[in-house]
């Protein structure tokens, strides 16, 4: 795995995480979704709400991609990773996920 494609299952998952959540089909619905479902919110607030949750994925994401970076601090304290895949591959060494990071959050 690459650093870019490291970063990018970040973002991935944060879309998964929000499509889920307002999911309402009976099959595929969440614990998130349902209680969403017992707001009884209109069209607009259910857009302000995915667009409040969407914000906050947003930054907690990027702020822990930036925290293994080593350019934020996680929990208080600012370290930087290395971090490698299941076959010892380094995928990063610290200062390579922020650019990558900052295209896939921020560059939307």
């Amino acid at each position: 795995m690459t650093t870019e494609e490291f970063v990018k299952n970040f973002y991935l998952e944060k879309q998964d995480i929000i499509h889920s959540a307002f999911e309402n089909q009976s099959d595929y619905k969440t614990l998130v979704s349902a209680k969403i479902e017992e707001l009884n919110l209109n069209e607009t607030q259910i857009k302000q709400l995915k667009d409040i949750i969407s914000t906050l994925l947003t930054d907690t994401f990027y702020t822990l991609l930036l925290g293994l970076d080593g350019s934020a601090s996680i929990g208080g304290s600012q370290e930087s990773f290395k971090i490698y895949d299941e076959k010892e591959q380094l995928i990063s060494e610290g200062g390579d996920l922020e650019g990558y990071a900052y295209e896939y959050f921020h560059g939307e």
